[in-house]
């Protein structure tokens, strides 16, 4: 069964950091795209940050650019976001998924992640 465990959320002051971490099982991820993705009470899931086999090639959300850092470790089939600088508007639940087609592209749209985790917390206090 595969599966994508997020964790690492919490409670954090604006201007806080936090590292999330996304752990899968089931089949390995490492010739496959990783994204992390953030959903807001009341609107909709959007893109934050995508990285490729790799991790030589990484993509980020206007609003996170230069305080979010997205890496990987094949090895422990785990990817994380780097979240600096927290802001009150970066809270939300924060997912991590799998896009598994072949195009080769960092996908900022979810229809083509395949796999979900079923997300981490993140809440930035004022």
């Amino acid at each position: 069964q595969v599966q994508l465990v997020e964790s690492g959320g919490g409670l954090v002051q604006a201007g806080g950091s936090l590292r999330l971490s996304c752990a899968a099982s089931g089949r390995s991820f490492s010739n496959d795209r990783m994204g992390w993705f953030r959903q807001a009470p009341g609107k909709e899931r959007v893109f934050v940050a995508a990285i490729n086999s790799s991790g030589g090639n990484v993509a980020y959300a206007d609003s996170v650019k230069g305080r979010f850092t997205i890496s990987r470790d094949n090895a422990k089939n785990t990817v994380y976001l780097q979240m600096n600088s927290l802001e009150p508007e970066d809270t939300a639940l924060y997912y991590c998924a799998a896009d598994l087609t072949d195009t080769g592209l960092l996908h900022r749209l979810r229809i083509f992640y395949k796999y979900w985790g079923r997300g981490t917390q993140v809440t930035v206090s004022s």
